[in-house]
């Protein structure tokens, strides 16, 4: 990658504060660049750790989340597994995508250097990045994610769906519980709840972002997909996530309410510092999130309906993850 190229496009310093306080839309370029071509796909999938990538299959009702499943690759080669996903129902995350490939790791750590040039008062850690490669009609049920992401979409077409948090249809118990590994990040939906979301349809070229914890979902609509998901945190992204946190474990451990979100001001300061002290005593750490587990049930086989052949019992097994 050229180091004067420039990731993203027309961004402007009024952004920094809409990233984490509004859904919105940008420009980016990175589907300008010569790493997500059918070749170099099959390369990464080629080169990448079966341990980490995930592989799933899913219905057509937005509202049946119990039909999305965990699956495996089987004997199936990379350009297998991208067949599969051009012409069944499968949807590829490749995770971990810095850790295992310096490419890509340079290219997500050159997005965050030109988005927080873009964006003078962002501050970004904890950096990662998935590529997610789907099929035309594959979905994402609603769900939301705990650290601050961004979608950057790359092939293809699909439509996002974003529910604002002040609509209140995600309760601050369930995002304590996503947080604590308790629950799935993937919740129960109800179809009415559309009327109150923000449609886009998103474009290669485009970015869509959202405040830490909104609920969203995913539907493609043309062709195989692929977009780049980034996770990372910021210091108010941190305070947020600490702040649910604290009010779980000082509910389990003191009693009482504990249920104020704010994070501004001294009480958020001080319960965060609170929790981190805990985190250091024995007997008053909390419990470590421990994941969520998925059973592995079906294997991909470009032959069966869908791309997708059912497991039976006797050879499925379970996968945390974190």
């Amino acid at each position: 990658m050229a180091n004067n190229f420039k990731l993203l496009e027309n961004w402007t310093p009024e952004q920094a504060a809409r990233m984490e306080r509004n859904i919105f839309v940008a420009q980016h370029r990175l589907n300008q660049l010569d790493l997500f071509g059918d070749d170099q796909l099959i390369d990464l999938l080629d080169r990448h750790p079966r341990r980490d990538l995930g592989i799933n299959t899913m219905g057509t009702n937005p509202t049946r989340r119990s039909d999305w499943q965990e699956g495996r690759a089987g004997n199936l080669n990379a350009a297998e597994l991208l067949e599969a996903a051009r012409k069944g129902r499968i949807w590829l995350n490749v995770r971990r995508v810095m850790d295992h490939h310096p490419e890509y790791a340079e290219l997500v750590l050159a997005l965050y250097d030109n988005l927080e040039e873009a964006c003078p008062g962002l501050e970004t850690f904890n950096h990662s990045a998935n590529l997610l490669i789907s099929a035309p009609e594959a979905m994402v049920y609603y769900h939301l994610d705990c650290p601050a992401n961004m979608l950057w979409h790359l092939r293809g077409k699909k439509r996002v769906w974003a529910y604002p948090l002040e609509s209140s249809i995600v309760s601050d118990e369930t995002i304590e519980g996503v947080l604590c590994g308790e629950k799935s990040e993937e919740l129960d939906f109800r179809s009415e709840w559309d009327e109150l979301a923000v449609v886009h349809d998103l474009e290669p070229g485009e970015m869509i972002t959202w405040p830490q914890h909104t609920p969203h979902r995913v539907v493609n609509t043309e062709g195989l997909n692929v977009s780049l998901s980034t996770e990372h945190m910021t210091p108010r992204a941190a305070r947020r996530n600490n702040v649910f946190l604290a009010n779980r474990h000082f509910r389990n451990l003191l009693g009482g309410t504990w249920r104020r979100t704010e994070l501004e001001g001294w009480r958020p300061a001080l319960k965060e510092f609170a929790l981190r002290v805990c985190r250091r005593v024995p007997g008053l750490k909390p419990p470590a999130p421990q994941g969520y587990k998925y059973p592995i049930t079906f294997e991909v086989d470009l032959e069966a309906p869908n791309c997708v052949r059912q497991l039976d019992e006797s050879h499925r097994r379970e996968v945390t993850l974190v």
